[in-house]
């Protein structure tokens, strides 16, 4: 009899049945299971079982991975590499699949950017994430699209774990360290290095396990219906790609040290500049000119490339280089008239809150009311409060609750806030409550 924790005696059952392939196109062959965590120690995970695959890069290794993948067996487990820091877009410089049955691919989305067949094999199939929000608009690019999904990182925080990242976890539920210290490397470079198709491969590795660890969970909490909903929201919701902002430079780090309209004109000036020049390059907006840069040169003006270059940001090479750029951009913001330069923006929705109570003293009251009720219940249920329901949604039906406080509005305020069933099956009753008057 093992003294292994159920977790991870399940886990290990489930290890069973995967099997193995060591490169693109060879078929899986039988190998030894991963080492067992022994005496509650953690084990470290540094090789995958089957050995590290080589990246899938034609179509004919692509229809073998396709052929294997649709005869495998069990949910398959997702994930994507992304160059964020290095590149200005958003796409996926690496895919890694793994299904029982069918082993681990590696497939570069750069020579096979359509991966639709792949999609179309493993359609009817629970696609299993974590973070799936930051993977979905990605594989949606490349031609993959869940219908069903199930996010270990969403599991867990419903399941109220403090620690969710793929590495706690697997820690926590099965018993093995996972290696994050690749996270932030470049994958747009190539060729990959075989420490990172390592670590990409074993980002997949154990997701299955973890998956069956937090599903028992979520069934042992009453919980697997909450989770369901949230999952399916993703599914509809996930792979859109992110909101264009109206006007995204007022987001330069450091913007709120500029002060007046003439000077927020540079800020915005220097923005476009630099994002059009990443954009060309498809370079991350920061290596081409840093937000510290944009703000000290919006703040001073220089007139002169020598001026220019003694700010803090405009040393490099590369932005030297750019220097009569830089200064264009500067020049244009002075030739505005005053009716171009940038306005405060109206605001969307509920002003900020710490301005409630001097705006609209009865609605900071709600606000309190409402927050308190979110907090309340989360707590009951092991939840984190922002799980529960969105702080935005919460702000908004409390500056605007409807004309008739009821439960059956509150409940329909929430639903067109985007609020799930289960959440509102918890709040509705109460936030109704809060929404109304205090007795005096």
């Amino acid at each position: 009899m093992t003294d292994e924790p159920p977790l991870r005696r399940r886990a290990a059952e489930n290890r069973a049945g995967d099997a193995p392939h060591h490169s693109p196109s060879a078929a899986p062959e039988p190998v030894d299971a991963v080492p067992e965590p022994t005496g509650g120690e953690p084990v470290p995970l540094t090789a995958p079982r089957d050995g590290t695959p080589l990246p899938v890069a034609t179509e004919a290794e692509l229809a073998e991975v396709v052929a294997r993948f649709a005869a495998g067996t069990g949910p398959v487990a997702l994930d994507a590499e992304r160059a964020s820091g290095y590149r200005y877009s958003q796409r996926a410089y690496l895919v890694q699949l793994r299904r029982a049955g069918a082993g681990t691919a590696l497939i570069d989305p750069l020579p096979l950017p359509d991966l639709s067949t792949l999609d179309a094999a493993i359609a009817d199939v629970e696609w299993v994430l974590h973070a799936a929000s930051q993977d979905l608009p990605c594989l949606a690019e490349v031609g993959l699209r869940p219908r069903r999904l199930f996010d270990t990182e969403l599991a867990a925080r419903l399941a109220g774990f403090e620690r969710v990242g793929l590495a706690a976890l697997t820690e926590q539920l099965l018993g093995f360290t996972l290696e994050k210290h690749h996270s932030a490397a470049d994958w747009s470079s190539r060729p990959l290095p075989e420490s990172w198709l390592t670590y990409a491969a074993l980002d997949v590795e154990m997701l299955t396990d973890l998956r069956d660890a937090l599903d028992g969970e979520l069934a042992r909490q009453g919980k697997s219906a909450w989770a369901a909903e949230e999952f399916a929201a993703l599914v509809r919701n996930g792979a859109r790609p992110p909101r264009v902002r109206a006007e995204p430079w007022r987001r330069t780090s450091g913007i709120h040290r500029v002060r007046g309209a003439r000077a927020q004109a540079r800020v915005r000036s220097l923005w476009y500049a630099r994002d059009q020049i990443a954009a060309r390059r498809d370079a991350a907006p920061g290596r081409v000119l840093p937000d510290s840069a944009i703000v000290a040169a919006a703040e001073l003006d220089p007139g002169d490339e020598k001026t220019l270059l003694t700010l803090p940001g405009f040393g490099g090479r590369s932005v030297r280089r750019l220097a009569r750029t830089w200064l264009a951009a500067l020049d244009d913001a002075r030739q505005l008239p005053e009716d171009a330069l940038p306005v405060t923006p109206a605001v969307e929705g509920p002003p900020p809150p710490h301005r409630w109570a001097e705006r609209d003293p009865v609605a900071a009251g709600r606000l309190a009311r409402c927050r308190e009720v979110v907090v309340r219940i989360a707590g009951a249920h092991t939840l984190p409060p922002e799980n529960l329901i969105t702080p935005d949604s919460v702000r908004r039906l409390a500056w605007t609750p409807p004309d008739e406080v009821t439960e059956d509005a509150v409940a329909e305020t929430l639903r067109g806030f985007g609020a799930r069933e289960w959440q509102i099956a918890l709040l509705a009753n109460d936030l109704t409550a809060a929404l109304a008057p205090p007795t005096p």
